[in-house]
């Protein structure tokens, strides 16, 4: 048995799904590193993520399956359900074989299974969009903190961006120390560092802080993290994070 192992991206994701199709031995689970266990019974293959070969398996989901598909394979990876890389890759073993048409094949497990795990991240997106509460710091800057079961705040992004047009926002996932931040102009997500309530300063400071640190680093090319850009979603994935697009 072997598990394989990737460093949590979605191009990471799509880079073990590449090799899980090619490979003599197939895995028996595919797997975040942070969220990994050790198991001696079973044998790790960590995979290395490779932009290439994620944007081959990118494709072929879009054109030789659907993008309704695609769509779904990036609600499950942002599920990030323990099972969740199983999930998809067994789900894409029949869409290569069946299609357009595999998400009306409801009678299959592997087909249920994704659309289930879809179902979920969509519906929790939906719900967030409903009861997300802003607050106003300095009255520049409106905050909100959430705790999603899944990783969805890329998802209410562009709602709240046609909603709020002409106001700073952060929208600030607790539970991942990560946040959407919007400038009246564009929107990106980034972690936030976990702050520690006991150091003396105010919390709207912070915030302040952190706005204007973020939105001061997108033009200055020495203060890019590809890494941490590939791990919140690179660009061309965006098109898929409402039901419709951007």
């Amino acid at each position: 048995m072997i598990s394989y192992i990737y460093d949590g991206s979605f191009d990471g994701l799509l880079t073990s799904i590449y090799e899980a199709f090619y490979a003599k031995e197939k895995p028996t689970d595919i797997i975040r590193e942070e969220d990994f266990r050790e198991n001696f019974l079973v044998e790790k293959g960590y995979i290395k993520t490779d932009s290439e070969k994620a944007r081959k398996v990118y494709s072929a989901i879009e054109n030789k399956i659907s993008p309704e598909s695609l769509r779904r394979v990036f609600y499950a990876y942002l599920s990030e359900l323990p099972d969740s890389g199983m999930i998809i890759l067994r789900y894409l073993q029949v869409g290569f074989k069946i299609g357009s048409d595999v998400d009306l094949n409801l009678a299959n497990e592997d087909v249920l299974n994704m659309d289930k795990i879809s179902r979920l991240v969509g519906k929790e997106r939906h719900r967030i969009t409903g009861i997300l509460r802003f607050k106003k710091i300095k009255e520049e800057i409106l905050y909100a903190r959430v705790e999603p079961d899944h990783n969805i705040i890329a998802l209410v992004a562009p709602h709240f961006k046609e909603r709020l047009k002409g106001e700073n926002f952060i929208i600030h996932d607790t539970k991942r120390e990560i946040g959407v931040f919007y400038n009246k102009k564009e929107w990106i997500v980034k972690d936030i560092e976990r702050l520690d309530p006991f150091l003396v300063k105010d919390s709207e400071e912070i915030y302040e802080d952190l706005w204007r640190t973020y939105f001061k680093a997108i033009s200055i090319q020495t203060k890019t993290n590809p890494k941490l850009q590939k791990r919140n979603m690179p660009m061309r994935y965006w098109k898929y994070l409402t039901e419709k697009n951007i």
